[in-house]
């Protein structure tokens, strides 16, 4: 019996072992949704928008730690998931993108619905193929998967033209393994580094240990804790890396960066010794690259040798996986001698009795920080919560305290409006008996509100926390603070009735407009565990996120709310939003 390349493509996936795939279907990829609907093992949810797709593996894979599988059609289809893509991309997450292609005859001709795919997504995929050959399509997806899995993971796109998915032969046996000459992940780390690591460790004064989201993604959670509490060192975490370290955790001083605790972003600037693990050193880590730890030396892990010294030059780079690097320096400081430093953990409980987080709360207005806290206190800290990019991304970053990794699902490294909402119904199929909640604002959820519909459709029931302040809010909060308060375009006029809306689709709406009704609309929700509830709160149009670093400025300019001024300390680089 011969099978059709299309049958041959959905086989190879149920040999991965894959549960899902988000898709949508087209002319292009007819052949294939065939094959998927004559099988019951590999479950379609068709999204109603192809960036979804994206989105929804995307927190599917962040979720499980299993790569995310998504399905779009050739043109239009494949151009509506690169968004997505890059945002896989930037964040490291394993992904493998199938996508239809015109018939091979066609391909170069401008036919309907023909774009450059592979040309298209090269800047933001770890691999592409385009298959020419039905004898390559299993051989194409285990290296897909096995590409998109390994080293430094993230997505792969397999481009398909019509033509090969209808094409026939017998099949073949799934290949067991897969050997790429060019692509060797290094995977045990250099003994020598390790050594010099272990003796800049061990003679430290005033360490820190900097944790990204190659911890999480890397599954090193369990080595970083032993690594930290054996240490007893203060430990810091990126946007990316939250939960890797319990957040609560004494040992924690929160997260660094542009909006980071003052107490993080002191103790990087103070430190004589900096260990990055599973970090690259991002711009909104660093601030001014020239006063970033001007005393420290620096140790960087990484799995991906190209992150090491791309941004800050490493003193001992250690190219490895995190959990194996993380073992290696155990067993090399277990029985070390190291420095005292009780008078640097003097000087960090000094810096943390600033409270950086403080705020103050206001009669009539509802604070987008408390929406948080209840929220924290309502799901005892144990829900996946996701979000998209702006304001609530860092308040839910500063106020929700992760104990456990694979429960902060953002959008870190592309900052991708629309994210959150089809990231939580990605996350809530990987993880159906956990409460997923869903931090937005009124502007993000309007990018990819559609997936309400297939959130019915599927039974995903997640809780979506809308800070409604009638502004895209970090757009207003930098137009206050540098541009003189000429709010550009950053004000929404024309807001749907959001309760209203989501009814439509099937769903719970909730408005909340008093602080009173906060949590009692919080317990209401997160009680219904079988619906899909929308919140719309209405909050501060003027709160802004503090601390905060200014453009142009290092970890010791913090601006802190109630106590300084926002102004740039570089007025010709404002930097990014």
């Amino acid at each position: 019996m011969k099978l059709n390349g299309a049958q041959i493509l959905i086989n190879s996936l149920e040999s991965e072992g894959v549960e899902y795939v988000f898709g949508y279907p087209g002319g292009a990829v007819l052949h294939i949704y065939d094959a998927l609907e004559t099988q019951d093992v590999v479950k379609h949810i068709l999204v109603r928008h192809e960036q979804g797709a994206t989105h929804a593996a995307d927190g599917y894979a962040r979720t499980s730690g299993k790569p995310g599988v998504v399905l779009v059609t050739s043109g239009p289809g494949i151009t509506n998931a690169v968004t997505g893509i890059a945002t896989a991309h930037m964040d490291s997450i394993p992904m493998v993108v199938i996508s239809g292609q015109v018939p091979s005859p066609l391909i170069g001709g401008d036919a309907f619905q023909e774009v450059d795919a592979v040309g298209i997504t090269r800047s933001c995929v770890k691999h592409n193929f385009l298959v020419k050959d039905i004898r390559d399509i299993a051989d194409t997806v285990k290296r897909a998967f096995h590409i998109a899995t390994t080293g430094r993971p993230g997505p792969v796109l397999i481009d398909i033209p019509k033509d090969i998915t209808i094409a026939q032969m017998a099949p073949e046996v799934y290949p067991e393994a897969v050997d790429i000459r060019s692509y060797k992940p290094t995977m045990k780390a250099s003994n020598r580094q390790i050594k010099k690591a272990a003796q800049l460790i061990a003679k430290s004064k005033r360490p820190i240990l900097y944790s990204g989201g190659g911890s999480v993604i890397g599954n090193a959670s369990k080595e970083l804790r032993e690594f930290t509490r054996l240490l007893n060192f203060p430990i810091t975490q990126t946007l990316m890396g939250l939960g890797a370290y319990p957040g609560t955790d004494e040992l924690s001083v929160g997260m660094l960066g542009m909006h980071g605790n003052y107490e993080a972003n002191m103790a990087m600037h103070g430190s004589d010794c900096v260990v990055a693990i599973g970090a690259r050193f991002d711009d909104r880590i660093t601030g001014n690259l020239e006063k970033f730890c001007p005393t420290a030396k620096i140790i960087h892990i990484d799995i991906d040798p190209s992150s090491i010294s791309k941004n800050v030059v490493a003193d001992v780079p250690i190219v490895g996986q995190v959990g194996q690097v993380l073992c290696a320096l155990i067993d090399e400081l277990k029985d070390a001698q190291l420095a005292d430093i009780s008078q640097w953990w003097a000087q960090i409980n000094d810096w943390r009795s600033v409270d950086s987080l403080a705020y103050k709360r206001a009669e009539g207005v509802i604070k987008p920080q408390t929406v948080i806290e209840a929220l924290y206190e309502v799901t005892k800290g144990e829900a996946i919560v996701t979000s998209d990019v702006g304001q609530h991304q860092m308040w839910a970053a500063q106020y929700y305290q992760f104990d456990e990794p694979r429960r902060w699902i953002n959008s870190g490294g592309l900052g991708t409006m629309g994210f959150g909402l089809p990231a939580a119904m990605g996350a809530k199929l990987a993880d159906p008996d956990r409460d997923v909640a869903c931090i937005t604002g009124e502007g993000s959820i309007q990018m990819m509100l559609q997936e309400l519909s297939t959130m019915l459709q599927y039974g995903t029931p997640v809780k979506i926390v809308c800070l409604n302040n009638g502004y895209l809010g970090m757009v207003r909060q930098w137009q206050e603070f540098f541009y003189e308060k000429r709010y550009a375009m950053s004000y929404m006029d024309a807001l749907p009735d959001f309760v209203k809306l989501t009814e439509s689709y099937g769903h719970v709406g909730i408005r909340v407009e008093k602080e009173a009704d906060l949590k009692p609309a919080l317990i209401e929700a997160f009680a219904q565990k079988d619906k899909t509830v929308f919140l719309d709160i209405l909050t501060d149009p003027t709160e802004n996120v503090f601390p905060m670093i200014p453009a142009g400025g290092g970890h010791s300019d913090m601006l802190l709310a109630g106590r300084d001024d926002m102004v740039s300390k570089n007025e010709t680089d404002f930097n990014a939003v």
